[in-house]
């Protein structure tokens, strides 16, 4: 594996645009791997070459979890509107609306906030991110038809860990709901989507996203 920057990163994404036409980079990974750091990482460099579209914008409202009583377990596959965001990736695809709108995962509010993201239609890439944009089945597996590429963030387990208990400490549990939760429902995504890995396109490891400019990054067939 070789040593590689963010701005290589970065570079490795605009290539996908070269062409000329809208391209869609997937950035995938388990809870707490530094994906969404990533991909905001990315879209930044690449200015008004790139939006940032997150599959988080499309988790169920919480008065639907408690609905179906899932609310519990809010993160797991189940719990997003899959097929509508298949069906936003495939109106991003096809560039024909002037704008397309798209929601944004409020973490402060634990909600999501409708047609909060403008993506204009000349917007050459769109970089999505997600736990299960690699996962496969009825529901999830068309995602990574939409892709051109995904790539999957892998930091470490226990960088992983301590950074995904620290984040559900900022927005408001307890060191031990923290704990419970990060070894609970989310381990149990994380091992669905670890999965997935070998489906990727290029696999990055991200130890310390935010103190480390130096990722390591593996490629796969």
């Amino acid at each position: 594996m070789d040593d590689v920057d963010f701005d290589a990163l970065a570079k490795a994404a605009q290539a996908l645009i070269a062409s000329g036409q809208r391209r869609i980079l997937g950035i995938t990974g388990a809870p707490g791997s530094g994906k969404s750091t990533l991909a905001e990482t990315i879209v930044t460099a690449l200015g008004d070459q790139a939006v940032l579209v997150g599959l988080d914008g499309f988790h169920l409202a919480n008065s639907e979890l408690h609905r179906l009583g899932r609310h519990a377990r809010k993160g797991a596959a189940d719990t997003f509107d899959a097929a509508g965001y298949i069906n936003l990736l495939r109106r991003l695809r096809a560039g024909e609306d002037e704008t397309v709108y798209t929601s944004f995962f409020d973490r402060s509010l634990e909600e999501s906030i409708a047609c909060a993201v403008p993506v204009p239609r000349d917007v050459p890439l769109i970089v999505t991110e997600g736990n299960y944009l690699l996962v496969g089945g009825p529901h999830w597996g068309p995602v990574q038809t939409l892709l051109d590429e995904c790539w999957y963030v892998e930091p470490g387990e226990d960088v992983r860990l301590d950074r995904l208990i620290a984040r559900h400490m900022r927005f408001g549990r307890s060191a031990e709901e923290a704990h419970e939760r990060s070894h609970g429902s989310d381990q149990r995504n994380a091992e669905l989507i670890h999965g997935t890995r070998s489906r990727a396109d290029r696999i990055v490891r991200v130890p310390t996203l935010r103190s480390s400019p130096k990722p390591t990054e593996e490629q796969t067939a």
